[in-house]
């Protein structure tokens, strides 16, 4: 379905990073941005207020909000986050019980083959780095996991400031793994190869059947999201 959203003018002329007293903010000429809540916009590092100023600067005649993924991770790092920790952790630990990459496929021998030689190496550092050990199971039908790895997970989670946070639940979705996203919270892996690991299952049935357009518009924008990320977490550290 197309959006019909009236998208609002640009308004501004230029944006830019300024340092305020603990962290960094963005000035859309000399107007600080707020978040949806009014909250002031303040970031950890100057790299990720450079790169936030960089997505405003893009804007063209009128601001496609839904294409400012750096910006609407900020809002949700500021305005949400810090109330839903203990939700969002978890969320985590939800995934871990369904992780794609617990799930290889079961009438494929090729096809599992190839899941499991991206696969099992991720689930084998999860184990040994972070205690999270999953269970992989054939087919879609989940096994129960250890409820250590869970806490594990949760207590991971936790450990995490919001900014932090909000990148890895925001993983979990895009990859719809829990292990991925924690693959690429540690560095283990980018979060754009941790999203064509995600699509091995799906760029085989493409590679069978084909694609259509729609679907291939839907990668695209996917792994729009997974380099935002790369850019959020790289501009964290």
């Amino acid at each position: 379905m197309t959006d019909v959203t009236p998208k609002p003018k640009r308004f501004y002329k230029i944006a830019r990073a300024e340092q305020v007293p603990g962290g960094w903010t963005v000035h859309l000429d000399e107007r600080a941005i707020k978040t949806p809540a009014r909250a002031a916009l303040q970031l950890p590092t100057e790299k990720l207020a450079k790169a936030i100023a960089a997505e405003w600067n893009a804007q063209e005649a009128h601001i496609d909000l839904l294409s400012m993924h750096l910006t609407r991770l900020a809002n949700v790092a500021i305005d949400r986050t810090p109330e839903v920790r203990y939700e969002m952790a978890d969320e985590l630990a939800r995934y871990c019980e369904t992780d794609l990459i617990c799930h290889i496929a079961e009438d494929d021998g090729e096809l599992a083959e190839r899941e499991e030689a991206h696969w099992a190496p991720i689930r084998a550092w999860a184990g040994q780095a972070l205690d999270v050990i999953l269970v992989p199971v054939e087919g879609i039908i989940a096994s129960p996991q250890p409820d250590a790895s869970l806490e594990a997970a949760r207590s991971y989670a936790l450990s995490l400031d919001d900014f932090a946070l909000t990148g890895l639940v925001y993983a979990c979705g895009l990859y719809g793994s829990a292990v991925l996203a924690l693959a690429v919270l540690e560095g283990e892996l980018s979060a754009t190869d941790a999203f064509e690991i995600s699509r091995i299952d799906e760029a085989w049935q493409a590679a069978q059947w084909g694609e259509d357009d729609e679907a291939k518009a839907a990668t695209a924008l996917r792994r729009l999201e997974a380099k935002a990320l790369d850019t959020w977490l790289s501009g964290l550290n």
